[in-house]
Formats: C-alpha cells, structure tokens, sequence
C-alpha cells in the first residue's frame, strides 16, 4: 500500500466535474430536510469548494509511478487481507466511487448484517438521511486530496441508529488503477432509550402500547430471548389487529379498509404508509402470474389511494402532496405491482424510488426514509395494488419477519377489496334491476293524488322482490297494486316482473280485482315462488272514488279519513301461485274528499329495533293519523322518517308503500 501524487487526466477531470455536480445537489438537499446538520453540511460545502480549486491546480498532469510486479502485488493483498479482517475495530474498504469493497468482521457486526450483504453497496446507504450528503463530500475529498478526515456517522444499526466518529484515509493498492479509501470506526455508542427508544404519545400502537423497537434476529442468550419473542407476538399482534378491523364491518367498504390498513401499519411497523390500488374494475386486466410480468396488453393503472404518516407539523403538511404523487413507472410500487414480487430494501441507495415531488425533490428525501418495504395486494387471482412501508431507521431497518407480516396482511386486503368490489357491483345490478321492475313515474289521475316510497334493504345486496304500479283498466277505471314476491336474488326478480305484467295484462279483460288476481295466480302456478299482493280498484268520480278491494295473503290496506279516522279493510286470501283453486280476500269502501287509502308491504311491519321488536301495525296508523291533513308526500315522508328512527337504519327487508289521495275539485 503506497501514496501516489494527486494527478488527473482530461477524462477524469470530466468525471470529478459531474461528481461534484451531484454532490453539491446532494448537499442543497440535505439543507432543507427535517433537523438538518447545518454545521456539517457547511464543512461539506467548504471541502467541495478546495476540491474544485484541487482540480484546477492539477489538470494536464500525467500519471506517476508504475506498478510493481503480480506475484509481489498477490502476497500484499494476502497480508493486506489478514491484517484487514482481524483488525479490533470496524473497517470499511472503498473504490472511489464510494462503493464497498470489503468490510471486516468487526464493521458487519457493528450493522447487525453480514459482511456479503453490505459488500457492493454505497457506504452512504449505511449512514443517517440528514448527513450522508456531508459524508459523501467528506469521502470525495479524501480521495482527492489524501488528507485524513475524521466525521461524525449515525450509522443505521440493526436495532436502532448507532452514533459514531469514523476516520476516513486514501490509501493505493498495487493493481488498483484508482485511489481506495479506509474508513474506520472509533468509539460507539447508541442513543438513549429515552430519547429514540420509544415513541411519543401521538405515535403510540393501536394496540393501546408503544410500537416495539425490533430486536436482532440472531439467536441471541438470556434477556435476548425474551426480547426476540417479543417481536414474534408484537408482530401476531398486528396481524390479529388487522384481521379485527379489516373485518368489521356488516357490509364491506373499501375505503374503509384501505385507510384502516394505511393507518395500522403507519403506527406499528413503519413511519409511513402507502397504499395504492387499480380502479374498481382493475382497468380490465390482471397483473399476470406470479413471478412473471404484466401482459402486454395490461392497461390496469395504480393510483395513490392512502398516505399515512407521523403526527407532527411538518409531517401533515406533507400528506397532501404526497396523497397527489401517482406511482410512475419505475418506482418501487410499480415494480412490484407489475412483476406482482415483494421486495425488500432494507438500505436504500436510490432515493428515487418513490419518485419525487413536483419540485423535483426525492420522495425518500422528503420523508427522510432510509429502507422500504414493498408488497403486491393480490387475491390469488390478480394483482390490485401495492403497499409500501417506509422508515427512518429509529428502530432499524425492515428484515424478513417485516415483509412476512405485510405480505399476509396485503393478503388480508386484497381479499376484502375483492369482497367489497363484488358486492358493489351486486349492489348496483341489484339496483338497476330493481328499477326495472317499478314504474319509473306514476301517472296522473284526475281527481286524486298519487304518491309512493321505495326503500331498499340495508344487508344483502340482492334485488328485492317487491313491487307496486297504477295502471288502467276494463271499463276507464284505475287499479292499484301492490306485492311482495317471496326470497330475493334474480330468480325472484323474474317472478316479481312476471306477476307485475299479469296483473296489467289481466285489466285489460277483466275489471273486479278479485278477478285479476285469479287470472295471475293461474299465470304464477308454474313458478317455484309464491307472491302476496294487494290491489285496489278504482272508479273516479267528482268528489267520491269507490274503491274494491282484492287481497292475496298481503296485509289489509289502511284508510285514513280527512278527520284522521283511521280503519283498515278486510285481509283474506292466499299468496298466488300456490294453488289452482284461488279465492281473493274481497272488501269495498267510498273514499271522500281528503281521505286516503295507503298500501304497504309486509316489510313496513316487521322492521325492528335493536331490541329485536318490530314497527308492527299500531305505530303505523299513529304515524298515519298525525299526518292525515298533510300532504300526501309529507305524510309518507313522515312514515319513512319514523320507520327508520324505529330500526336505526337498519332495514332487513324491503319496504313499499303506494297511497292514493282524493283532491277537492278544481274550478274549471
């Protein structure tokens, strides 16, 4: 090992020129990060500023001393080797790129890691976000200058940061064509547990504890031990939390789910969280098999839905902007979206791979992160997502028990999202059948007013099988008609359209209900569902209706006079579709001016309270009664209202309601 003149050659001129160029971004970036070592950053700066001047002195000069012979330079190394790897403190070995050559046994131990992890890595990538900048410049001058350097580290430990002075020295080695640099590490220590060990009160776990700092996973004696177990339950723990609060939920939302996820995460095992998904119908592709890339013809596109992060000012503020920056090709949750591969970067060298901020500012440099995490939300099926963890260092960095956790809990998500996604789209086919299968506006009447509600069941996602309508028949009168077809599903949908189409085909030929319900109970004995119903015949005239009444099984219609009387009609009959010999349930009654005549499904009557006890009909006539001189639309408005107070919400079945109104005459 020798000392050789600072020469350089044009091309290498060119070189250091573009290197001091990145260093100094590099150092105008570390200014504006989180607590920056200013004093540091400075020193950095004034060494950049007698590099360039060093570069200025030395250009055109030639290459010095020749190397002495292969055999000589072998037995060097050899010594070189033994001497490097039994040396008692820490060594590094650096090309002048900065890049790790060769650590010795006691440098891997001091990073918790193995000496073949750390080799080929950028000795930076070990250091503190906040000075490796300054780092980089004080190794930069090194190799330039060849005058000892000593620096302050904070080197990120397994465990936790390590803070340490290390003496940086330029160093030649025969059959090297570029000067080496030695980095050894003095004295270390390691914060104290009051000041990084734990977390503060606003980033405490969800589990009600402070996260736990991760402890080395080599097997380890006596109080080691019990440290390591707690890891395993720490991590058990957040596996259980999640399953907790992925799952509860009566009905799957995936907003919900995601940001429940994000904020889990964010608070145990990482500083930040990201999560990002495809759309809900994953642009219509899958993200090709496992271990393999997306098809070409993959148009699926990820998109930032949740970003979580520390409680602080600084952190906040960042949220939004952060929330704005989609996943571009070639970071780090792309990649692992398209090859749907984990990945794990425990100390991360590029600090591109989150992309960078509309100022051009690295992500990772923004967030101060130092080692990522990265997991594809598949279902077994396709790829929906990424989720991406990112973290400091305070705690050390992400291992393999990390990535196992995430990789089953983005399991654990992609599962739910699938569920909440097929239920949604249930829930609107659901819809839009249903729509099918009501009026969509009910005709004017002269003489009387028409009104209806339509409320959907709360739980399911399944197309009810009720139904009503208003319609002409036999003769120029009116029919009313209202029913409720057994189950739910598409099958019931069919009965529901079937029976609602009998009833106004059949009043085109016959006139008394009774007589139209035999004619669709003829019609529905084929189907394996039967159907309730109700339906009421109506004969306008100037300030009177007469109104015949046909019931199948249904709950009787209610009658509310304009003096708030109320009476119900005669019940009677059988579901139709159940037998060939059918009789209705018949009754008749004159409806005056302001009286109303209301028909309703059963659901009406069997919603029910926490309690588990139903609306039943009594509150349904109070309800009634106190709106009987109300608009017909503010009256069933009410009976909404109060239906859904009564339950809190929460429908079991589906209701229907259909009320008719006689208006008091206009002047012509």
């Amino acid at each position: 090992m020798q000392d050789q003149p600072d020469q350089l050659e044009p091309e290498t001129l060119l070189r250091e020129i573009s290197d001091l160029e990145g260093r100094i971004g590099e150092l105008r970036q570390a200014a504006g990060m989180p607590k920056p070592d200013l004093r540091a950053t400075l020193d950095a700066a004034l060494v950049e500023l007698e590099l360039a001047l060093t570069a200025l002195r030395t250009m055109g000069a030639e290459q010095g001393a020749e190397q002495s012979g292969s055999a000589a330079a072998e037995n060097e190394r050899r010594v070189l080797r033994t001497v490097f790897q039994d040396a008692p403190v820490p060594l590094f070995l650096l090309d002048r790129n900065t890049s790790v050559r060769r650590v010795n046994r006691q440098a891997a131990a001091l990073l918790g890691t193995s000496s073949g992890y750390v080799s080929g890595k950028q000795f930076t990538a070990f250091c503190d976000l906040a000075t490796r900048a300054a780092v980089r410049s004080q190794l930069a001058a090194v190799v330039r200058t060849g005058r000892r350097s000593r620096v302050p580290v904070r080197f990120l430990g397994r465990d936790r940061p390590i803070d340490a002075v290390v003496t940086l020295a330029r160093v030649w080695i025969r059959g090297e064509p570029d000067p080496m640099v030695v980095v050894a590490a003095g004295p270390t220590n390691t914060p104290a547990e009051g000041a990084s060990g734990t977390r503060d009160a606003s980033q405490q776990s969800a589990l009600g504890a402070p996260k736990q700092p991760k402890t080395p996973r080599a097997a380890m004696a006596g109080p080691g031990d019990d440290e390591a177990v707690a890891t395993i339950v720490h991590r058990m723990d957040v596996l259980a939390t999640a399953s907790e609060l992925l799952l509860d939920e009566p009905v799957f939302n995936e907003t919900v789910a995601v940001r429940r996820c994000a904020r889990l995460l964010a608070t145990e095992l990482a500083d930040w969280a990201f999560i990002d998904l495809t759309g809900p119908n994953g642009a219509g592709q899958a993200a090709g098999p496992p271990g393999g890339v997306q098809p070409s013809g993959a148009t699926a596109v990820l998109r930032r839905q949740v970003v979580m992060g520390p409680a602080d000012e600084r952190s906040t503020e960042a949220l939004q902007m952060l929330g704005d920056i989609e996943p571009a090709a070639g970071t780090l949750p792309q990649t692992v979206f398209t090859t749907r591969q984990s990945a794990l970067r425990p100390h991360i060298e590029n600090l591109d791979l989150l992309g960078s901020s509309p100022d051009g500012t690295p992500v990772c440099a923004m967030i101060g992160a130092t080692s990522l995490l990265c997991v594809p939300i598949e279902d077994g099926d396709r790829c929906i997502g990424a989720i991406t963890l990112a973290a400091s260092g305070e705690y050390g960095p992400f291992d393999l028990m990390d990535l196992g956790v995430v990789q089953r809990l983005g399991r654990y998500l992609a599962l739910v999202i699938r569920a909440a996604r097929l239920y949604r789209r249930r829930a609107e086919v659901a819809e839009t059948l249903q729509a099918g299968l009501l009026p969509k506006a009910l005709p004017a009447i002269p003489g009387v007013s028409v009104a209806a509600r339509y409320m959907t069941a709360t739980r399911g996602a399944e197309v009810g099988g009720d139904f009503y309508d208003v319609f002409r028949t036999e003769g120029g009168g009116w029919g009313l008609v209202l029913g409720d077809v057994c189950g739910k599903g598409e099958e019931a949908a069919a009965v529901t359209s079937a029976a609602r189409h009998c009833v106004r085909l059949a009043a085109r030929w016959k006139t008394g209900p009774g007589e139209i319900l035999a004619m669709v109970n003829e019609a529905l004995l084929d189907e394996d569902r039967f159907v309730t119903a109700i339906m009421a015949g109506l004969e306008v005239r100037t300030e009177h209706v007469g109104v015949s009444i046909g019931t199948a099984g249904h709950p009787p219609a209610v009658v509310v006079r304009a003096d708030g009387v109320i009476r119900t009609t005669a019940q009677g009959g059988v579901p139709l579709g159940l037998f060939e010999d059918f009789d209705a349930g018949l009754d008749t009654l004159d409806l005056g001016v302001g009286d109303t005549i209301v028909l309703h499904s059963d659901g009406v009557l069997e919603a029910c309270d926490l309690m588990r006890t139903e609306f039943g009909q009594e509150r349904l006539l109070e309800a009634l009664a106190a709106h009987a001189a109300a608009p017909l639309e503010t009256m069933l408005g009410a009976v909404e209202q109060a239906l859904l107070e009564f339950c809190d919400g929460d429908l079991r079945d589906d209701v229907s309601i259909l009320a008719l109104r006689v208006e008091p005459p206009t002047l012509a």
